[in-house]
């Protein structure tokens, strides 16, 4: 199934929106990935002769990938509402991180979860590497909501 009209949706662009793909999309959660390209900025000081992706863009992917992406498709399973512009605030992360991300790999994450009510939502992140290895996991909560009508 094509998921691009979510990713159409997410309120980040390049460089800021780590968001390739969506493989899957359910009430209960996401999955999606992303290729950490060596031309991205931040590869530039972080670590003079030994670049790793820094632990809160990964945080951030999980985060687009498994909290926002996943908010959107719960909001738009709600009857009469249009999604317009987005709303979204990060409220809280709880991240362990297990292995390096290094400049040209692909990783992919996968969301379940927790709650959504009041706008608020709670999920389980996981993000693993090419190699199906776990990369960090942890939970991430935010609030999600449509401007427009304010729902």
């Amino acid at each position: 199934m094509d998921y691009n009209h979510i990713i159409e949706k997410l309120p980040y662009s390049k460089p800021f929106l780590f968001v390739d793909s969506l493989t899957h999309v359910d009430s209960n959660g996401v999955q999606g990935s992303f290729c950490f390209h060596k031309e991205l900025d931040f590869y530039r000081g972080h670590f003079k002769n030994q670049p790793i992706t820094p632990g809160v863009i990964l945080t951030e992917c999980c985060a687009q990938i498994g909290l926002v992406c996943l908010g959107i498709y719960l909001l738009s399973e709600t009857p009469d509402i249009k999604i317009n512009d987005l709303d979204v605030g990060f409220s809280s992360s709880e991240m362990e991180f297990y292995l390096s991300v290094y400049p040209g790999e692909k990783v992919s994450v996968f969301s379940e979860k927790i709650y959504f009510r009041f706008n608020k939502l709670k999920c389980k992140v996981k993000m693993y590497n090419a190699a199906e290895k776990l990369v960090c996991k942890g939970e991430l909560a935010g609030m999600i909501k449509n401007s427009t009508n304010g729902t």
